[in-house]
């Protein structure tokens, strides 16, 4: 083929491809998080990543559906998934008679966004999300433990240092329909969801153009309100707020956060924090943001909250639930940007087999003998001089090499070389599993 016909290889923007070692590390902080979530019970689902564009597209609107990968297929007009969410409505709906509620379930995997990509933002990215689903109805206990999965998860990857943020949407709600601003509450909250980045008093600032002086005083007195979650809780008591919204919100974070230190969350991982505003219009009651202390630039690394009901586009029935994400890509190519972990195991091969004679036979039942052990190993199979072999061996970062020549062949025996040390040894078999194990 000539040079002009060669296609140059390129990754599309806004997909990430990792190098092996990375991918090693990616897929670990994926295990570790699938194990965390089957500890508290939750089980695994799989949806499809293309789905009927009438019933994915059911909900979604604004910018949300202008990001949609949506294509026909003969007749059919077929969408990507945008999240993890729509499909789980879907499913618990069309299965709705052969589960039991609650129905917690979790899903790992792929989603599809449109948008332009970003340093970290990605148009093909995995989300981790559990939730809890009801029928009719869902204990406010379930808010308390989600924080607790969320701290026992981040402690697994091994994070000490952070903060699980939380509120309650009523809250918020019923103090804006207590001032008569129900209507600008939507604004309102935008504004202050970005009070992290602009400051105090440039959100004052901001809702002055369209809130009146006294009704702004109060808003600044509620998003001032400090301290611990009790003393906290103390202050919104003393604000004498009428409206029942209000009181109900006030009741739930109350319960919520005595629940959670049942949980055995300590206390300096939780935090009442009254500014957090996120989902706007679709979490109806608690609502959760995890940051990592040391790097709170990065945002949250896991959202999520209570909704009212998750199957409204699909069904009469009102399904409530509970339930929280974690952007895996995201929050991978953050904590690799920012030097946090780093991607050293360039193998998951414990021992490199290599023969010095024509015949691999030997080597064959050594590996098969050994990973009947659970011993990850390989077999370098290459017509190639033994200096050439432990150069690979080198370079994919093995722990051993297991050498095989006519002498381990007639005494049944095989010779394990430490790569770190470069002491090697003649052996017995059972021996080298109990090394390499």
């Amino acid at each position: 083929m000539s040079d002009n016909n060669i296609i140059k290889p390129k990754t599309l923007p806004g997909f990430m491809e990792l190098l092996p070692n990375e991918q090693i590390l990616f897929n670990k902080m994926k295990d570790i998080i699938r194990d965390s979530y089957e500890e508290y019970g939750f089980l695994p689902l799989n949806t499809p990543i293309i789905e009927d564009a009438k019933v994915l597209l059911a909900k979604a609107g604004g910018e949300t559906e202008k990001q949609i990968y949506r294509f026909e297929k003969g007749d059919n007009d077929l969408a990507l998934r945008f999240d993890l969410t729509v499909p789980l409505a879907k499913y618990v709906t069309e299965y709705y008679d052969k589960l039991s509620f609650p129905f917690r379930r979790y899903q790992i995997g792929k989603v599809y966004r449109g948008e332009k990509p970003q340093r970290g933002r990605y148009r093909e990215f995995y989300q981790c999300d559990i939730d809890i689903i009801g029928d009719g109805k869902l204990s406010i206990i379930n808010d308390a433990e989600i924080p607790s999965i969320i701290y026992n998860t981040f402690k697994k990857l091994g994070f000490d240092d952070f903060t699980i943020c939380i509120n309650n949407r009523k809250i918020l709600n019923g103090l804006f329909k207590n001032l008569e601003l129900a209507n600008q509450s939507q604004e309102i909250l935008r504004v202050i969801d970005k009070i992290d980045k602009i400051g105090i008093e440039k959100v004052r600032e901001e809702l002055s153009k369209n809130v009146e002086e006294n009704k702004l005083d109060i808003i600044m007195k509620f998003l001032a309100i400090n301290g611990d979650n009790k003393e906290k809780i103390d202050q919104l008591n003393e604000l004498n707020i009428s409206d029942e919204t209000f009181k109900e919100g006030l009741n739930d974070i109350k319960q919520v956060l005595n629940y959670i230190e049942d949980f055995g969350v300590p206390e300096e991982n939780i935090k009442l924090d009254l500014t957090i505003a996120r989902g706007l219009d679709y979490y109806t009651g608690t609502v959760y943001e995890t940051f990592l202390n040391q790097y709170r630039n990065m945002g949250s690394v896991c959202s999520g909250g209570r909704y009212d009901n998750l199957t409204e586009y699909y069904t009469n029935k009102k399904m409530p639930g509970v339930g929280i994400s974690i952007g895996l890509s995201r929050l991978f190519f953050q904590l690799i940007d920012n030097n946090i972990i780093s991607a050293e195991n360039e193998s998951l091969t414990k021992a490199l087999i290599v023969s010095m004679t024509d015949d691999y036979s030997y080597c064959a039942r050594v590996a098969n003998d050994l990973r009947k052990e659970g011993i990850k190993v390989q077999v370098n199979f290459e017509e190639q001089k033994l200096g050439k072999k432990f150069k690979y061996a080198d370079n994919i970062k093995v722990e051993y090499v297991i050498i095989i020549g006519e002498d381990e062949i007639a005494n049944n025996q095989i010779t394990l070389k430490n790569m770190k040390t470069g002491e090697q040894q003649i052996m017995e078999l059972a021996k080298a599993v109990e090394i390499l194990k």
